[in-house]
């Protein structure tokens, strides 16, 4: 069993930031692909970052230049580094991981971020 878990999220004012980090446990061995996804109430789900194994990384348009996702090999962790939070950031934020050799999709069970004055 692949159990994810993602933690760092929190209520914050616009302007500050927050770094989510999704730490993965069970029997695995390495993964391919991690990403980050939010869902806002009455909205569907929508991909913030994405890392490969390699490094190679992709952003929504949305948060260009404001979030930085990174992993940690060793450690089987990846993270989001959440600066310049809006308002329209306020959402659950879930890690997926994809995990070889049959690209096995895992979900964590969300962290909560709230940006509000």
């Amino acid at each position: 069993q692949v159990q994810l878990v993602e933690s760092g999220g929190g209520l914050v004012q616009p302007g500050w930031s927050l770094r989510l980090s999704c730490a993965t446990s069970g029997s695995i061995f390495s993964i391919n692909s991690m990403a980050w996804h939010r869902q806002a109430p009455g909205k569907q789900r929508e991909l913030v970052a994405s890392i490969t194994s390699g490094g190679s990384t992709n952003y929504g348009d949305s948060v260009k230049g404001r979030f930085t996702i990174s992993r940690d090999n060793a450690k089987n962790t990846v993270y989001l580094q959440m600066n310049e939070l809006k308002p329209e950031d306020t959402a659950v934020y879930y890690c997926r991981v994809v995990v070889p050799p049959t690209s096995s999709v895992y979900w964590g069970q969300g962290t909560q971020v709230t940006v509000s004055s």
